[in-house]
Order: C-alpha cells, then structure tokens, then sequence
C-alpha cells in the first residue's frame, strides 16, 4: 500500500488550503491523483499502518449490490458507520424518513430509472452479462452519480462511476473507479478495500483473473483537524498484506453474505481515530 501513503505525503507536501468547505472545517487538497493497486487474493489491497474495519467494508459493499436506501441492511450486521448522515434532522431536510439515504450508490447501480422504456435498469446485472458475453466491449461502466437527483441527498456519491476492461491476452478483468471527492484519511482507504474486493468478486462470477484497481481522485483532501493523526500513521512502517478469503461456491454476484468473506493474516497497526467530515 506504498502507493496510498505517498499519495497521503502528496497531499500533505502539495495540498492547497481552503479555511472553509461545506463540512465544516478547512482542508488542503490537490486535484486529480491517480494510482494503480494489484489485486491478488494472497496479498490483498487493505491498509496496514491502521487498522481498517473488514466487516465493515463488506457490509456496505453488499448494502450497495442490495439496491436499498435504508440503513436496515446495515444494521442487520452491526455496521453503523452511515448513521452521522441517516438522523431524522439531515434525513428530513430532503423529504426523507429517518434512516433512509435516498438515491445514492445502491439505488443507482441496481435502480437506475429507465426514462426512455421506462422501469429500471439493475447496472450490475448488465456489467456481470457483458463481461461474460462480450468482454471487448467498451461499455462496461456502472455510474452511481445521477445529476438528476444529486441534490436530494445529503451525501452526493463520491465514488461516481467504475468501468472494467477485460485484457484480451491475459484475461485479466482491471477496475477504474472515478472519485470526485476524496477524504485521504478516512474515505480512500475503504474505497481501496471495497472496489478491490468488487473486483475479486466480479472476476470471480465473470471467469477471469484478477487485475488491477485504478483509482482516479479528483478533490483530494485531508480535512484539517486530521493532519495531526494521519502524520502519526505516516511514521509507521507498512506491514505485509493479508490473503482475502472468498467462498467460491457462491456463482451470483448478488448472492454474496458477509460470511462469504475473510482475511486471513490481517496483522495491522492499530486503529487511530480521526474526524469525519460532515
């Protein structure tokens, strides 16, 4: 994971200041970083010099696959890292129930709303069918960012499209993912974890090998109240990376359970606690 801690000293070294963003406190930030993580199963993109909640990553990776809006999947599995965004005050403020998110990543890759058939298009389901029916198309892209309902949400998706790419020689499947807002210290991180293990999952379902995670930060950040903890993180020395285990017996991509999923050696620093931006 060198890559991540030098885009961390990236931003840190190069990063221009803003006094005030719309969460709240000032950050430093650079504009559009892109870096390329391999994606093996005996040596999976996860950070060591803090520890990062597995579960975690995928639950909400399999909250996404659901399609739902609410938090009911993530609690289902004790995962409460959305609530700060899912309060009956910021929920209401757009006409929404408490616990609800409304149109963001989940409802958008599986949802989208077909305007010209009408009905829905599941965006998965179609990028799973192309890679296995015709792995040299250029369209296998799934978008999560729908200007059309952007603003009737608190958290506009970061995140906000991913396409994949079948090398036709080594029958690698690559992952890009577009991000447009990036929090180094908290958000990056579990993008990484998430979009590699996405890929493992999608190579597995689709018959290829795993390739390589790009990742394409545009506002990349470090809010400023996290300066302190994330130099911190940076005097540790990274530790050898963890093999993710998978249950292969499942062949539905949507099939998945957060039992399927283990990491096995995972021996990181420990966690370091540091504010989110709201």
């Amino acid at each position: 994971m060198k890559q991540y801690l030098d885009l961390a000293r990236d931003v840190l070294e190069n990063g221009r200041r803003r006094e005030k963003t719309p969460q709240g406190p000032g950050d430093i930030s650079v504009f559009v970083r892109t870096n390329i993580y391999p994606v093996r199963e005996d040596a999976f993109p996860v950070l060591t010099t803090k520890k990062i909640n597995f579960q975690n990553v995928v639950v909400e990776l399999l909250w996404f696959l659901s399609g739902e809006s609410r938090w009911d999947f993530l609690h289902r599995y004790g995962v409460k890292i959305w609530d700060v965004w899912g309060t009956k005050e910021i929920a209401g403020q757009y006409g929404l129930e408490e616990g609800d998110f409304g149109p963001i990543y989940g409802p958008n890759w599986i949802h989208w709303p077909d305007l010209k058939r009408g009905g829905e298009i599941n965006q998965i389901q179609k990028l799973v069918e192309g890679l296995k029916s015709n792995p040299g198309s250029r369209r296998h892209k799934v978008i999560a960012y729908n200007p059309a309902s952007i603003d009737d949400v608190m958290v506009a998706p970061c995140h906000g499209d991913f396409k994949c790419y079948v090398d036709p020689e080594t029958r690698e499947l690559h992952l890009h993912m577009v991000q447009r807002s990036a929090d180094v210290p908290i958000g990056v991180p579990y993008n990484i974890t998430s979009y590699s293990l996405l890929l493992v999952m999608l190579a597995h379902v689709t018959g290829y090998k795993t390739g390589n995670f790009i990742h394409t930060t545009q506002d990349t950040h470090i809010y400023l109240d996290q300066i302190a903890p994330l130099q911190e993180q940076l005097q540790r020395k990274p530790r050898s990376l963890p093999q993710l285990k998978m249950n292969k017996d499942v062949k539905n991509i949507f099939d998945f359970t957060p039992d399927d999923f283990a990491l096995e050696g995972y021996d990181p620093h420990p966690f370091i606690k540091m504010p989110v931006g709201i």
